[in-house]
C-alpha cells in the first residue's frame, strides 16, 4: 500500500468527512481514483484506435518512417 499525501479544497474536506467513515475513507478514495483512471484509458485507447484508422494519417506516417530509414545514420542493433 502506497501512502499519498493529496490537497482538496476545504469545503470539500469538511463534507467528506462528515459523510465518509473513517475507517472507509481510504477505499473510498481508491475506488474513484481507479474509476478516473479507467475513463481517461479508456479515451486514451479510443483516440488510439482512430490514429490507427485514419488511413491518411497511416500514409503520412509510413512515408515519414522510409525517410527517416534514410537518414544515412548506422542504427546500431540493440
Amino acid at each position: 500500500m502506497q501512502k499519498m499525501l493529496i490537497s482538496v479544497p476545504e469545503p470539500l474536506a469538511i463534507r467528506f468527512r462528515s459523510i465518509i467513515p473513517t475507517r472507509q475513507r481510504s477505499q473510498v478514495i481508491s475506488h474513484l481514483i481507479e474509476k478516473e483512471i479507467e475513463k481517461r484509458e479508456k479515451k486514451l485507447y479510443e483516440c488510439a484506435l482512430e490514429v490507427e484508422g485514419d488511413k491518411s494519417l497511416n500514409r503520412e506516417m509510413k512515408q515519414w518512417e522510409t525517410k527517416t530509414l534514410q537518414d544515412g545514420l548506422k542504427h546500431e542493433p540493440w
